[in-house]
Parts: structure tokens; sequence; C-alpha cells
């Protein structure tokens, strides 16, 4: 698996010629845009910042879209979508994604660390994509922390980054244009921090 970051959630995963496009920046935000064809597209919040579909339609691709809480399964991927706790939070979706053998798990526009009833069936998470520019730092690592995730990929701007590195008490490790992975190399990681650049 293939994992790159486009900046604000969006994240792009990718095994062989599937492709998941999760949180797309749609073309009517201030954030900077990719455009690329996509097989599923995972929407946490219907705004801007994360509700590009058009972004993720190209060519002949037309991605299959969840845009809530519920169970999807497309192309041997499994994912379950969870409303997060909290009044003002009532419209995000967090995702469980099982793809390529690797379980994923994308907290969307998250702001609060109230995880409601999804905290039972995000066990075994085995990297964490945290919205640290939304939660805050020490929010973040709090989450990070109670999921116990194999691997941690903090997403905001540079400075979101460095408050969560320092929150986790860890030193910046290497900025990574995109994280090349199997299951087997998650073994023995707990709570590593994988920081990408957009």
């Amino acid at each position: 698996m293939i994992l790159t970051y486009h900046g604000g959630d969006f994240v792009k995963a990718q095994s062989g010629d599937t492709i998941v496009a999760v949180n797309p920046i749609s073309k009517s935000s201030k954030l900077k845009t990719t455009k690329f064809g996509a097989d599923v597209a995972l929407i946490s919040v219907s705004d801007a910042d994360h509700n590009g579909v058009e972004e993720v339609t190209f060519g002949t691709k037309v991605p299959f879209v969840a845009s809530g809480p519920g169970e999807y399964e497309t192309k041997d991927i499994f994912i379950k979508g969870f409303a997060s706790g909290g009044e003002r939070d009532a419209n995000n979706t967090i995702y469980s994604v099982l793809f390529d053998g690797i379980h994923l798990c994308f907290l969307g526009a998250l702001i609060n660390d109230d995880l409601k009833d999804a905290l039972e069936d995000l066990s075994d998470i085995d990297i964490l994509f945290v919205p640290v520019g939304l939660l805050g730092a020490e929010m973040a690592d709090k989450i990070a922390t109670k999921l116990e995730p194999k691997l941690i990929v903090p997403l905001g701007s540079d400075a979101d980054i460095k408050a969560f590195l320092k929150e986790a008490g860890e030193s910046a490790p290497e900025k990574l244009e995109k994280l090349t992975i199997k299951k087997k190399d998650l073994e023995g990681k707990e709570g590593d921090i994988v920081l990408l650049s957009a």
C-alpha cells in the first residue's frame, strides 16, 4: 500500500490499481486541490475542505462514495463509518477501513475527544490519521494514545505537527513524500509517528 498526503485531511491510499481518497479537497476550498481518479471516496463532513468528490472523479474512474455512518463494502475494501460524539462534532464521520489487509482509521474533522460508540470498534488499528489542526496537539495526542495504533500519521500545518510532536515527547522524524507499507512492516510498531509531506 502507498499512502500520500494532499493537505488538510486529504489522504490517498493506493494498492495496485485501486485508489481510496479520504476527505478530498473541493475546488471551492481555499486549500490546494489535487485531481486524480479514485475507486472509493470517503467524506467525513460536508464542507469544501472534505467533500471534493468531483476532484477524484477522473476519466473512467467514478468513485463509490461513503459520506456518513454505516457499513460499506466495495472492491474488497471493508468500511465502517461512525458518528463522532459531542454536539459540535455531530456531522463528522470517523472511518475504519480494512484495505489490502491493513486496518486504517481516519478521524476526519473530529474536534473533540468524545469517540462515542466508535471506541469499541476502533481496536487493533494499524495506521491512525489524526487531524491535529482541528483537535489541537494535546487532544490529538490523548486520542492517539487511547486508540493505541501501530503507526500515527498527524495531519495539519507544520506548526500543528511540531506542537503534536512536542506533546507526544517525540523528536521529528524525517518527512516522507509517500509511505509504502505492507502488513508485515507493522509488526512490533507501537504508536510510531510517521510524517507525510503535502
